[in-house]
């Protein structure tokens, strides 16, 4: 029927809906096919050039042909090669030549690199408009760029400053903080080449090392502490209204800084040093603590008492000492009095139990002037305390002994013969010294015996010294004290170890084996040789056996072994005058012109140098003989 649908039928686009959506995809199909038509062509016309757009080292290239455009690379870039460029480490500006520091442009291979086309469309596209840099390939000479390297690094590489203040007498000066650098060499250098042509610095890789203190910290304790701190002068007033004063140029000795660790700086105050120029102005109102000791009276051992000494408490005196400096005027401070205690007080020298006499020798037969060594020795070791567990040495206990020390010059035995030095006879008080401490029973800690035996000490019991290098030292290991009592006259020498007798001595003698006999030397008669009738040498051995005094138990056996060698003969002859000189009685000779110089006559033989003396060897000077 006219004007009714149809049931289930839908009604059919019309044909002027359907025709835009086909021509739209028509054009969008047309403009695909344009624009690949368009890339091909463009790859097609590009083809064998160097891409639209591109650039090397700021230099454009695009468009031109591999052989164009190294040319104009060449012309823009080979003579920067020898202009400096600047590295930048931190705040540290170095200028580099590059051809100095072995980097030039690899040509073919930058060219190669620019040459290459890209493949996406739109970069192609967006080369219309914009240039696009593609960097460059460098040719290195890995030396020269060390070295370069290196240069880099000297100048940029430094230590971290902290802020500070030092002063320069009485004038405080600021140090600023500084941050430390060190270049990371290895990534830096990879930076340079790739960067030396870019137009702007450099900017390389660097380790910092920060500091904490600010220079606004350093500025606030230069005008808050230290210019204060030298305004005036420190002034303490002692007992008696003795004064005391540190002047503002001694500052610096006692005020220093250190980092607050919120960026500022700390004051730091030495008392001890502050003391140290004060205390002698104030000696005066002073008495120091005196310690307890031992000598010798008329009756044996006497303690003498120790006393308790008065002093400044100087921790105490300058409890405010930042406030005091930070006052510009005024600066006055009471001193502050304590008791000072001995060391080692009376109790402790009654407790060393030094009662009697536990060892003494006695040595003689010595020249005048050996004897004033050997008694000025015995001055300076006399009364000398040994503590529990301390360790004796003569050396270190009398110091050089030269004539300033009083000794003068005596008879040594050098390399075998008689001969002279200051000190000269020490060696016997040390082998007295030696010999008293033995039947002490004190532990022997360094001794050694003459190279050859002289008659008047016990054999393979005795000692020698020389001052630097051969010593006589012994320990005092047991609970009790040990008091030196050493003395001498003009012929004998004497020394006595007093302290608790706790253990017998007992020395035995070896014996003597192994003879050896001496060598003759012949020397120029004069004040450079003393003749000597020269000894046997032998080998000999000494055992001390130790044992307790109450029970008679051994408690030690020590055997010790020693060999002396034999001392030279030694002959001082008047040298035979000089033989006349011959004459030439062959006639012939003389008449035809024979001028023959005579044979000298033989040269008197040159007596045998001393050998240069080892460290502590046998050959050593002693001050002995």
């Amino acid at each position: 029927m006219a004007g009714e649908e149809r049931a289930g039928t839908a009604p059919r686009a019309s044909r002027s809906a359907r025709k835009p959506v086909r021509n739209g995809l028509v054009v969008i199909a047309g403009l695909i096919l344009v624009a690949a038509v368009a890339y091909v062509l463009d790859w097609v016309t590009s083809s064998g050039k160097v891409p639209r757009g591109v650039t090397v080292a700021a230099v454009s290239i695009g468009g031109l042909t591999p052989d164009q455009a190294e040319a104009r690379l060449r012309g823009e870039i080979e003579s920067r090669i020898d202009e400096p460029f600047t590295v930048i480490g931190g705040d540290v500006p170095v200028d580099l030549v590059p051809a100095e520091s072995g980097l030039t442009l690899d040509w073919s291979a930058t060219i190669d690199r620019a040459s290459s086309q890209p493949i996406n469309p739109i970069t192609r596209f967006l080369a219309l408009f914009r240039e696009r840099e593609i960097g460059y390939v460098s040719d290195v000479r890995d030396t020269q760029l060390d070295a370069a390297m290196d240069e880099v690094r000297t100048a940029v590489d430094r230590e971290a400053i902290e802020g500070d203040i030092e002063f320069d007498g009485a004038t405080p000066v600021a140090v600023m903080p500084v941050d430390g650098l060190a270049v990371e060499v290895d990534a830096a250098r990879e930076v340079i080449i790739d960067n030396w042509l870019s137009p702007e610095p450099v900017e390389i890789p660097v380790t910092v090392d920060e500091v904490t203190v600010t220079p606004e910290g350093v500025e606030r304790a230069q005008t808050e502490i230290a210019e204060p701190a030298v305004a005036t002068d420190l002034v303490v007033i002692g007992e008696g209204d003795i004064e005391a004063i540190a002047e503002p140029a001694a500052v610096g000795d006692y005020l220093s800084f250190e980092p607050d660790g919120d960026g500022g700086l700390d004051a730091v105050y030495d008392i001890t040093a502050l003391s140290e120029i004060l205390a002698p102005q104030l000696s005066e109102t002073e008495s120091p603590a005196v310690d307890a000791t031992v000598r010798i009276g008329s009756d044996g051992p006497i303690v003498v008492p120790h006393q308790d000494g008065r002093g400044v408490d100087w921790d105490e005196t300058f409890a405010d000492i930042d406030d005091v400096m930070r006052q510009p005027t005024g600066r006055v401070v009471t001193a502050l009095y304590r008791t000072t205690d001995a060391q080692f007080t009376t109790e402790d020298a009654d407790a060393l139990g030094i009662e009697e006499v536990v060892g003494e020798f006695t040595t003689g037969g010595f020249t005048p002037n050996s004897g004033v060594n050997i008694r000025r020795a015995a001055e300076q070791v006399n009364g000398a305390l040994i503590k529990p567990g301390e360790t004796f040495s003569l050396n270190d206990h009398t110091g050089p002994r030269g004539y300033a020390q009083g000794y003068v010059e005596s008879g040594i035995i050098y390399s075998g013969r008689p001969s002279t030095a200051v000190g000269g006879g020490v060696s016997q008080f040390a082998t007295t010294l030696y010999n008293a401490a033995y039947f002490a029973g004190l532990e022997d800690v360094e001794h050694t015996e003459h190279s050859y035996y002289i008659s008047r000490y016990p054999a393979g019991r005795e000692a020698t010294v020389f001052e630097g290098s051969i010593d006589l030292a012994f320990r005092n290991q047991y609970d009790t004290g040990v008091l030196l009592e050493a003395y001498g006259d003009s012929s004998s020498v004497t020394v006595r170890v007093w302290g608790t007798k706790t253990v017998n001595v007992e020395s035995i003698n070896g014996g003597r084996w192994a003879y050896t006999q001496p060598r003759r030397i012949v020397l120029p008669a004069g004040p450079n040789c003393q003749p000597s009738g020269g000894g046997q040498g032998f080998t000999t051995s000494d055992t001390r056996i130790i044992t307790d005094a109450d029970s008679g138990e051994e408690i030690s056996r020590e055997t010790r072994t020693v060999t002396y060698e034999a001392q030279p003969v030694v002959v001082c002859e008047v040298p035979p005058p000089p033989r006349p000189r011959e004459r030439d009685d062959d006639d012939d000779d003389r008449d035809n012109g024979d001028r023959r110089a005579p044979e000298p006559s033989p040269a008197p033989a040159e007596p045998p140098a001393p050998a240069e003396p080892p460290a502590g060897g046998d050959e050593t000077p002693e001050d002995g003989e």
